[in-house]
């Protein structure tokens, strides 16, 4: 079972410094993310997990369900992972602050 927060608690992490991972492709993550996400595609996640370290980390997507599949892994590997539930499409129905394509 993973662990999940709400895009409010996510907030509120990454006002005090958390981390967040963003496993959504490329195209989706220039059209519109959090600012400091790091950008991670769980079609690659393979071959960068390595590079997270222990955690804890936070994990979006567009809707939760590609996150919480990246959380199971990052968790197989070791890595305390939480998903955001509801993903991008919370955050921003939520008017939360992203960066935007130009």
């Amino acid at each position: 079972m993973i662990s999940e927060v709400t895009t409010a608690e996510l907030r509120d992490a990454l006002a005090v410094g958390a981390r967040l991972i963003d496993v959504r492709e490329a195209d989706e993550y220039a059209e519109a993310h959090i600012s400091g996400a790091e950008l991670m595609p769980l079609s690659s996640l393979a071959d960068t997990v390595g590079s997270i370290g222990v955690g804890p980390v936070f994990v979006i997507c567009k809707s939760g369900g590609r996150s919480a599949m990246a959380c199971e892994f990052m968790s197989s590997m070791g890595i305390e992972a939480t998903n955001v539930s509801g993903g991008m499409m919370s955050w921003l129905q939520a008017g939360f602050e992203a960066e935007f394509a130009q």
